[in-house]
């Protein structure tokens, strides 16, 4: 397993082990034994997946504490331009975004440490995108910033976007509990 440090503080792409042949692929997303040895969270309690349609955006989301969470997301289907974007107060990237390209071929993820958003626009799809997470879903501390807010010019041409995600308030209005 390759780790490339992403320019917000704790954010790490990671090249996933692989091996290809005439009967399909097969992929090592979780190592205990590397994750640990590069500091990474390996308690993971819930993982789930979301399929988009190209040209949808999500994002930007997050949970804030006590149900924060360090996140691992890879895709498994299609492409997608990932963002981050640095919400924790105290961090030298504090307001920082950076994105990278997620998809099946070239068997990458993301790990997003805690107090980061993280949204997606889908270039190729449908895109299924799987996550893991080291705290389990609520509801109430679920939440996000305004997609636009930050500098981010997003690529895609007359996006879909939720009613959720476009009520998120700007990061300018947003006061972090990070």
């Amino acid at each position: 397993m390759e780790i490339k440090e992403l320019n917000i503080a704790g954010a790490f792409e990671l090249s996933l082990p692989h091996s290809v042949d005439d009967r399909g692929d097969f992929v090592k997303i979780l190592h205990a034994d590397t994750f640990q040895e590069l500091g990474l969270a390996t308690d993971f309690k819930e993982s789930y997946y979301s399929t988009s349609q190209r040209g949808v955006i999500r994002g930007m989301h997050f949970q804030i504490p006590p149900h924060d969470h360090e996140k691992l997301v890879y895709a498994v289907e299609g492409k997608v331009l990932d963002v981050l974007l640095d919400l924790r107060v105290g961090s030298a990237t504090y307001g920082t975004h950076c994105s990278l390209e997620l998809d099946k071929a070239s068997h990458n993820a993301v790990y997003i440490p805690r107090g980061v958003a993280h949204g997606f626009g889908v270039q190729e799809g449908p895109a299924t995108l799987i996550y893991m997470t080291t705290t389990v879903y609520n509801q109430d501390c679920d939440t996000g910033v305004m997609l636009n807010s930050f500098g981010f010019r997003w690529p895609i041409d007359d996006p879909v976007i939720s009613l959720r995600d476009r009520e998120f308030e700007p990061l300018s209005n947003f006061h972090s509990p990070f």
